[in-house]
């Protein structure tokens, strides 16, 4: 049986933003299975760790986020979570198909779901407003 404690999980899920928050990206990424599913916002499925390190490098390219106000919530088999939290950011660089970068600031509600197996994540699907932040770089 897959299941973890909700402790566990809730642990795991804070470990999740706390390294991502430090810029420890082989920690981040130790914390997922090979197989990993991750569904961007409004975008595509990227499945495996190769390219979630992609998408990585392309988020620290462009931008410099910060992850604050996290409230998880977790299943009573611990096998999915769920997470609420604030997104402060800077827009770094001009990311492909958005507005141009000049260093915009941007503040965004966001919420994110997770697969648990093997006491790693197996899925995480994020979801914020994405008109949101367009209005917000574009200082509209």
């Amino acid at each position: 049986m897959n299941t973890m404690s909700v402790e566990s999980t809730r642990e795991l899920i804070a470990a999740y933003y706390h390294t991502f928050n430090a810029g420890d990206r082989e920690a981040f990424l130790a914390l997922l299975t090979d197989d990993v599913v991750h569904d961007v916002n409004q975008g595509g499925r990227e499945i495996g760790k190769g390219a979630f390190r992609v998408f990585l490098e392309r988020m620290d390219r462009c931008y410099r986020e910060d992850i604050r106000d996290v409230v998880v919530m977790v299943s009573d088999d611990g096998t999915r979570a769920a997470a609420e939290f604030m997104v402060h950011g800077t827009y770094l660089a001009t990311d492909d198909g958005l507005p141009d970068a000049s260093g915009q600031t941007y503040v965004l509600p966001a919420g994110a779901f997770f697969d648990i197996r093997d006491a790693k994540v197996a899925r995480i699907s994020n979801y914020y407003n994405l008109p949101d932040w367009e209005r917000q770089v574009l200082g509209g």
